[in-house]
């Protein structure tokens, strides 16, 4: 895809979505961290339904280790691999008191010491908590940028590196939330719905469906 064509790209998604927003529910940089880290293998409405009722329960580090393994997997036993994500967000919340002060850090390096916290997470809650211009890319942005040609890569880190060299400073703040919220609901993986797609035209998937 051409830079005109990319530019044309984003000028689309944000005429379409003027102000996106994460599916996920969150009031602070923490409890957008444990949604970040639950949603892993997740829908966001799965996780949403989940911690809804823990986030009442537990919304700061020391009410969530103060809820114990138990209680915790509990709240979330609905959500896949919830063994391992429980162990995860008691185990994160710990190292933000200890070295942290409570806080979740501006840093990526010190996101992606946290267990269960890898590079997507990190960019997630750097630009999503922070305001920060990263680009994570999941399952739908590595397929959009595939399939329609805006930022091909072998991995999600090409992908991403891609997407940044490509995307203007204009559109990089939002950037993740266009991208992610086009590929869950309208780029979708087994039956794309191009008819109704907005930037179809600029597209370079030869297999279109009804457009």
């Amino acid at each position: 895809m051409k830079n005109a064509e990319i530019e044309e790209f984003y000028r689309r998604l944000a005429a379409a979505n003027p102000d996106p927003k994460s599916e996920l529910h969150y009031d602070s940089p923490y409890t957008l961290l444990v949604a970040v880290v639950l949603s892993a293998q997740a829908t966001d409405s799965g996780v949403n339904k989940a911690s809804g009722p823990l986030f009442k329960a537990a919304d700061r580090p020391e009410k969530m280790l103060a809820l114990g393994e138990a209680r915790l997997k509990d709240y979330i036993k609905t959500i896949g691999l919830y063994n391992n994500k429980a162990r995860n967000v008691l185990g994160l919340s710990r190292i933000l008191l200890d070295e942290h002060g409570g806080r979740v850090p501006r840093d990526r390096d010190a996101l992606e010491a946290l267990p269960g916290v890898g590079r997507k997470t990190a960019n997630v809650v750097l630009n999503v908590a922070f305001g920060e211009p990263t680009i994570a890319v999941d399952t739908h942005i590595f397929r959009l940028c595939n399939r329609t040609g805006l930022a091909p890569g072998k991995t999600p880190l090409e992908v991403e590196e891609g997407l940044l060299q490509k995307t203007r400073a204009k559109w990089k703040l939002n950037a993740h939330h266009w991208l992610i919220l086009h590929g869950r609901h309208v780029c979708k993986a087994r039956k794309p719905l191009c008819e109704t797609c907005v930037v179809a035209g600029l597209c370079g998937y030869k297999a279109k469906t009804g457009a």
